[in-house]
């Protein structure tokens, strides 16, 4: 399968590439955007060069679809987004999304969750797309009531500061 570019007049999401490594670097090393995060931030140009590798060695196994989120007019690099933990029927998956601190709150990620959302329930034929986020993640949990995920009853009891959203086609 070709890697599914998308456009639209302000962004475009593309696949990474080992030129992304200061971006990607900057963006996983970030503590704000590490904030709500259970992860450690990325610290070295080889630990962004891996980490770009393995998730396009996921794609090309198609358990993933993994964009870098670029401005289209400028090609400016603001964040990513992606789609994992296909279901064996391919019936659902999981979306996740990081954006670069100075790019927050002009629209970007509203943007891109769209297209991702569009592309997944048509062209992929997804039937759920699931979310989790922090609890005290407001912009996130703003940004997955838009787009009408509705949040479970059911508390994860492994991550309990975790929500899981779902959206059905």
């Amino acid at each position: 399968m070709t890697f599914p570019i998308l456009i639209s007049e302000k962004l475009t999401l593309r696949q990474l590439s080992i030129d992304d490594q200061d971006a990607i670097l900057a963006l996983r090393s970030d503590p704000k955007v590490n904030r709500y995060l259970d992860r450690a931030p990325t610290k070295t140009v080889d630990n962004a060069i891996n980490f770009i590798n393995k998730i396009n060695e996921n794609i090309e196994k198609g358990i993933s679809l993994y964009w870098a989120i670029t401005q289209t007019e400028t090609n400016t690099f603001v964040g990513t987004i992606c789609l994992f933990y296909f279901s064996t029927e391919k019936k659902n998956c999981e979306i996740g999304y990081e954006l670069m601190t100075e790019f927050r709150g002009q629209g970007i990620m509203s943007e891109a969750v769209q297209m991702v959302i569009n592309f997944a329930f048509k062209n992929l034929h997804f039937k759920e797309i699931s979310a989790f986020s922090h609890k005290e993640n407001q912009p996130s949990l703003s940004l997955l009531s838009k787009f009408n995920f509705v949040k479970s009853s059911v508390a994860d009891t492994e991550n309990p500061h975790l929500v899981l959203f779902s959206l059905k086609q």
